[in-house]
């Protein structure tokens, strides 16, 4: 869909954001990261809300006092490009085939990539260009969770240098503002070969099987299955692990903890990505592993991630949380909907087994929100931690209504929201305003190896990028109301007041 906007309404823009904040970046986020499943929801209205309703979204002019004119704009257009299928099935098409292999053509793309989706969606090539995104979205109220967009690694080298990014990510944190980065982000997959993850995951499906079933290299841990966790990956009994195998698996184990050892010497929480049911398993052991070690004191190092689409989410919730208690483990986790539909259905298809995916949005948004209150009772009660990571608009509104009903602190540190960048830039700027503690993930790194990881996500997130109805309501009619008072002659800072830091 083109967007196009007269000489004379760029001119009255062009004059209300130069008497606005400088800043230029997309406070938003990535709808192409895995912290959310294509999250189709019914459009509440946003015209009159209710006194009730905490975000106030309906207030655009406090909703977005703090993002400049020219950043509405590039957020409008780019929101309004990426929901456009033809537009996204011609950069995927475009990105796989042939003609990449061409010099001056794959030197284009990633041109004209790197100038609209990468800017909007990602916070910059190398930790310095990230570092300035995040300081300006915490001059907004933000906080922001760096990613190092990383691939699957597939031997110990690609782990170590891996790591490395990772460390050098947490160790950026003592360069910032105190409170402007709220979290660490690892993918086990980066730091562990992926070969060993689906060996390690298949044993441990098999020991669900049959508890007789002996892992001699196991570490203590927190259960990783429940009853109704799928087991159809593993379909024959796996042989142990080789000598070399379990030596890689303790290398893996030293590269987390050496990991988990920095955040804590920063006091900077980890949190630990999901992925894909195949690996999820090991995942989750590596998790809970490091957890059990870590957490101490009331104050979760190690969080978990829960992926709400997924039909077992909330047994496996319940059933951590609890042992969690018994053992006195303070524990987090960060709750998502999750973002390997495609792949999820087509492996078990493929497998003669039905998907582990609940079989309609509503019950995804029904089960997300049941784990949502659940952390939220919990935290209530002294217990667990959580961040709410969701661009769904229901979800958020349910979550600040009972942490309002419970009186849960809205700085208590245990309860926070989160939002990829360039995504639900309303429900993050209402939470924020609401007083709630706010996040957004910043992926990060040179193009040429975050573009493919970004296609890959956009390929199976479609849905949540056509998601952004809210978010383009919200900014054009904020971008009306500006245009307007500029026509107008109303004074510019009445209009765009700087944000209160």
């Amino acid at each position: 869909m083109a967007i196009r906007f007269s000489p004379k309404l760029l001119r009255n823009l062009r004059f209300l954001n130069s008497s606005s904040s400088s800043s230029s970046s997309s406070s938003s986020i990535s709808a192409v990261h895995p912290l959310n499943l294509a999250e189709k929801q019914s459009e509440p209205s946003i015209t009159k809300p209710a006194t009730s309703d905490l975000l106030n979204l309906g207030d655009s002019e406090r909703l977005f006092s703090s993002i400049p004119t020219k950043q509405l704009l590039n957020s409008s257009l780019n929101l309004h490009m990426a929901s456009f299928d033809p537009i996204v099935d011609i950069g995927i098409r475009l990105m796989r085939s042939n003609l990449m292999e061409n010099k001056a053509f794959r030197g284009l793309m990633v041109s004209i990539l790197k100038r609209t989706a990468y800017e909007h969606f990602c916070a910059g090539e190398g930790l310095e260009e990230a570092g300035r995104n995040l300081q300006r979205l915490w001059e907004e109220g933000l906080s922001g969770i760096l990613d190092y967009g990383l691939e699957d690694a597939e031997n110990n080298e690609d782990c170590d240098r891996n790591l490395e990014g990772f460390l050098k990510t947490v160790q950026m944190n003592s360069m910032l503002p105190p409170s402007s980065v709220s979290f660490a982000c690892v993918k086990i997959s980066a730091i562990c070969p992926i070969s060993l993850l689906e060996r390690i995951s298949d044993l441990i499906r098999w020991e669900q099987k049959d508890p007789s079933f002996n892992l001699p290299w196991k570490h203590n841990s927190f259960p990783v299955l429940s009853n109704s966790s799928p087991l159809y990956h593993t379909q024959s009994e796996p042989d142990p692990l080789s000598q070399t195998e379990e030596q890689d698996l303790q290398l893996a184990h030293q590269r987390l903890f050496k990991l988990c050892e920095k955040c804590l010497q920063h006091i900077l929480p980890l949190l630990v990505d999901a992925e894909y049911t195949s690996i999820q398993p090991a995942i989750d052991y590596f998790t809970y592993s490091a957890a059990l070690h870590y957490n101490k004191d009331d104050n979760p190092i190690v969080y978990g991630t829960i992926q709400a689409y997924l039909k077992d989410a909330k047994e496996r919730l319940v059933q951590a949380i609890e042992v969690a208690e018994k053992k006195g483990i303070p524990i987090g986790f960060k709750l998502v909907r999750g973002a390997y539909m495609t792949r999820e259905t087509q492996l078990a298809s493929s497998l003669g087994a039905p998907s582990p995916i609940h079989s309609s949005i509503q019950e995804t948004h029904a089960c997300y929100n049941e784990c949502a209150l659940f952390m939220i009772e919990k935290i209530a009660k002294g217990h667990g931690s959580v961040v709410l990571a969701t661009h769904n608009l229901d979800s958020g509104k349910v979550a600040a209504a009972k942490a309002e009903e419970l009186r849960i602190g809205k700085g208590n540190h245990r309860l926070q929201f989160a939002q990829l960048k360039g995504m639900a830039d309303g429900l993050s700027l209402g939470l924020r305003n609401a007083g709630f503690n706010v996040s957004k993930y910043l992926p990060f790194g040179p193009v040429e190896k975050v573009i493919p990881y970004l296609l890959r996500r956009a390929e199976e997130n479609r849905g949540l990028l056509s998601a952004s109805k809210i978010d383009r309501q919200l900014i054009r009619r904020e971008l009306n109301r500006r245009l307007k008072a500029a026509i107008l002659g109303n004074e510019v800072d009445k209009m765009v007041p700087k944000a209160n830091i």
